[in-house]
């Protein structure tokens, strides 16, 4: 008879325990120790570089029953403390296994009953064992407890709901004890208690992992001078916590190391150190107990909100004053917690979160770790905006190049390019520079496709059973795969994705309860495309460049009219990507094209392109001077037997080889063939690439009136030309086309209805964006000028 799916339990539970004593013999016979990380991302104070450093300020007031613990996060410290105290550790062990086996026994029990569908089981029942036990096992458990209750694609919404009381419904500890340390606090800044506070609500409004919050009320002054009474969240550590946190800590790190010793024995190729991965986490997790830098964090990332100007997002003031370790005092907030809101309201704030997210990680590489629901709030004062953060205790850094390869990530994601993306892998510290690009890319398509496509882990996993069914493989397929991901790439998860995983997958579980098929990677594209267009530094003008040419250096009209419409969030799409070469239905109009591509946001777009929009405005005033040339010749009289008048000599001044200016007298023909030689095959289609680039984003017939073989145009541009030789670009001819576009006079007389609207689409722009115009014109036809006149000194 075949084993019934108890034995084959019992069978795989066998070998993993094998495995695992094999592997804690070998991690308990040779310590496996991560390395001192270079530099880690939690943003903490800033000073000389010694982390001692940080424990100077503000440590009147503390609990001195733990200060045997570092205060701030060292894992030889609390190694050395911990191994002193082996007693303590085994009752550790103990209480964990006590707790967890029999619910993970009971779990697994239900998974075989119901077919392995969590779908099936008594949900509410065991999140609420499981909510128990985390709050009994204490802070480190219930944080993962919290990143839990946001995943509606892991878990039924009962389980979800059960976890969301770990947010700020943990069982609180008494009111009094609060306020002695509020007291003492106070005490050793020379404050009293009772001065400081006109009220303080004994009853907390919340209680989470680390801390708990009480209202009150404080006398201070408004921006005007004047002393108010100000009400204020007063949040206070929990007694005792970093002994429990620091005891955790130690524990998970021998479990790393354990964890460490199975993967080097099933996959030796794997580079991740997962020990390190958690050193990260426990830098950060350790750092939140400190409540004198949440404050210094907050205040900063208030001033960036401010600077950068995102808009109905607001961070709460910091009464730094009173603030110490253990204390942390803010403005008080009236609102709604997301986790309280319907999923329609959640779903309208989502675009809100997310421009502001996306700025702290891809712009100016300060970040919020903990963005979970309790921390998020709708305000009631809609004049203060509609979305506040609060809980600044884990805020990461990027440096510069680690945003910018981030950046580069999406777009090469969004766009399917995985052949660039392993390059962005590679500086990424995922991959190593020697990989099997050949045997990657393959399985980045299968592993990231269905991930880009949303829904989170739900649509995900139906996603991969697709692409493996429709392969004709099914599951041996996917098991021969999963065995080359571990066995022959030699990938890592750098330590700093313990945090920005953390924050991304909180995130995207809080967008996925109010739009099931949430997209996070397409959902960023707009910002990212903004940001290629905006900046002129190398990285982004080589990341533009990818995009906008092809592998002969060929500029594709069509991709830039595509990433100007996705940085206004009009994407084309195909098969869920972006589709670069599909121009949306929805696109812009003349005025907003001119509008975006004149912004102080595209300054660097206009830098990529100035080479180009410079040979293109010289291709097709060569065919203009061409055509004007032929309608001379035809449409002037002349005697019989009597030369073209085109040939007859002229006087003319022209620049020498050494650029100055000197009479001659040469022919229209020869002024014609030196000026405007006849455009290769190559060069007229480019002519007609940007034609069609500028119908395709003004949705004019641009082609139409610049076909028209017109002399006056074309001798007002030939007198600037001459003219911004030898002048600077602020002295432009009143009469030059820079100027006169700007002319409303010359709208009325526009006979083409298409040339009026481009003129009336001009002539519509203001502020920056007409300065930022008249600049861009003015040194396009420099650049033109500067191809003709070494044109015309061959003459």
């Amino acid at each position: 008879l075949p084993p019934s799916p108890l034995d084959s339990l019992t069978n795989i539970g066998s070998v993993a325990s094998t495995v695992i004593e094999t592997a804690m013999a070998t991690a308990t016979k040779q310590r496996v120790e991560a390395p001192d990380a270079r530099r880690t991302l939690i943003a903490m104070k800033e000073d000389d570089g010694n982390a001692d450093a940080q424990l100077v300020e503000a440590d009147g007031g503390l609990d001195d029953s733990q200060d045997d613990l570092p205060r701030v996060y060292d894992r030889k410290a609390i190694q050395a403390y911990w191994d002193d105290r082996p007693g303590e550790m085994q009752s550790r062990w103990v209480e964990f296994v006590r707790l967890i086996v029999p619910f993970l026994g009971k779990l697994a029990r239900g998974l075989v009953a119901s077919g392995g569908s969590m779908g099936d089981l008594d949900a509410g029942e065991l999140s609420r064992e499981a909510r128990i036990i985390m709050e009994q096992l204490g802070p480190t458990y219930v944080k993962v407890g919290q990143m839990l209750s946001v995943r509606p694609d892991l878990l039924p919404n009962s389980a979800r709901m059960e976890l969301t009381a770990l947010q700020d419904s943990v069982q609180p500890f008494e009111g009094s004890v609060a306020r002695e340390t509020v007291a003492r606090v106070l005490a050793s800044k020379g404050m009293n208690f009772d001065e400081v506070f006109e009220s303080f609500e004994m009853e907390p409004v919340a209680a989470a992992s680390l801390a708990q919050v009480h209202v009150a009320t404080v006398r201070t002054e408004n921006e005007e001078g004047e002393e108010v009474v100000a009400k204020v969240a007063v949040k206070v550590q929990r007694p005792s916590v970093r002994e429990v946190v620091s005891k955790d800590l130690y524990v998970l790190r021998r479990a790393a190391e354990v964890y460490q010793a199975i993967m080097d024995r099933l996959a030796p190729q794997q580079r991740t150190d997962y020990v390190a991965l958690l050193n990260e986490w426990s830098i950060g997790f350790y750092t939140e107990l400190d409540f004198m830098n949440e404050a210094r964090n907050q205040s900063k990332f208030r001033r960036i909100m401010e600077a950068t100007q995102v808009e109905d997002v607001y961070v709460p003031k910091v009464y730094e004053k009173y603030c110490s370790r253990e204390l942390l005092v803010t403005e008080w907030i009236e609102g709604t917690r997301l986790l309280d809101l319907p999923p329609e309201e959640v779903n309208e704030l989502v675009a809100i979160g997310q421009e502001c997210f996306l700025t702290q990680l891809l712009q100016v590489g300060f970040f919020h770790c903990d963005p979970h629901p309790g921390n998020l709030m709708k305000l009631h004062d809609a004049s203060k905006g509609k979305l506040a953060l609060i809980d600044f205790g884990l805020m990461a850094t990027l440096e510069q190049e680690e945003m910018d390869s981030l950046v580069n990530a999406v777009i090469h994601v969004s766009n399917r390019d995985y052949s660039k993306l392993c390059g962005d892998f590679v500086e990424l510290g995922i991959l190593p520079e020697d990989c099997n690009r050949a045997k990657v890319i393959p399985l980045m398509d299968k592993a990231l496709s269905p991930f880009i496509k949303g829904g989170g882990a739900t649509k995900y996993k139906e996603e991969i059973r697709k692409i493996y069914a429709g392969a004709g493989g099914g599951m041996q397929a996917m098991t021969s795969d999963f065995f080359t991901v571990m066995n022959d790439i030699p990938f890592s998860i750098p330590p700093y994705f313990a945090l920005l995983g953390r924050a991304v997958i909180t995130l995207e579980g809080i967008a996925l309860i109010g739009n099931p098929d949430y997209r996070i990677i397409m959902e960023s594209y707009p910002f990212v495309s903004r940001k290629l267009l905006s900046e002129d530094r190398p990285v982004f003008q080589k990341a533009l460049t990818e995009i906008l040419y092809s592998k002969d250096q060929q500029l594709i009209t069509q991709r830039l009219a595509v990433l100007l419409n996705s940085a206004q969030g009009i994407v084309a799409e195909t098969d869920s990507f972006v589709d670069l070469d599909t121009l949306p239905e929805d696109a812009m109009g003349a005025h907003e094209a001119m509008e975006l591509f004149f912004s102080d946001n595209t300054s660097g777009l206009r830098s990529a392109l100035l080479p180009d929009l410079v040979n293109a405005v010289d291709l097709l005033l060569r065919q203009a001077i061409q055509r004007v040339t032929t309608s001379i010749n035809v449409s002037v009289p002349r005697p019989p037997f009597a030369p073209p008048p085109s040939s007859l000599p002229l006087p003319f001044v022209k620049p020498n080889s050494d650029g100055v200016m000197q009479p001659a007298l040469v022919s229209l023909d020869q002024i014609s063939g030196a000026l405007a030689p006849p455009l290769s095959s190559d060069e007229e289609l480019f002519a007609l690439s940007v034609l069609d680039l500028a119908s395709l984003l003004t949705g004019l017939d641009i082609k139409s009136f610049l076909a028209e073989p017109r002399l006056e145009p074309v001798l007002q541009i030939m007198q600037t030309l001459l003219a911004l030789n030898t002048s600077s670009p602020s002295s432009l001819p009143s009469s030059s086309p820079v100027t006169s576009l700007m002319d409303a006079g010359n709208v009325s007389a526009a006979e083409n209805s298409d040339l009026k609207a481009l003129m009336q689409a001009a002539l519509a722009l203001d502020g920056d964006a007409k300065s930022n115009a008249q600049v861009f014109a003015t040194e396009v036809l420099e650049g033109v000028s500067k191809l003709a006149s070494a044109r015309l000194s061959t003459l």
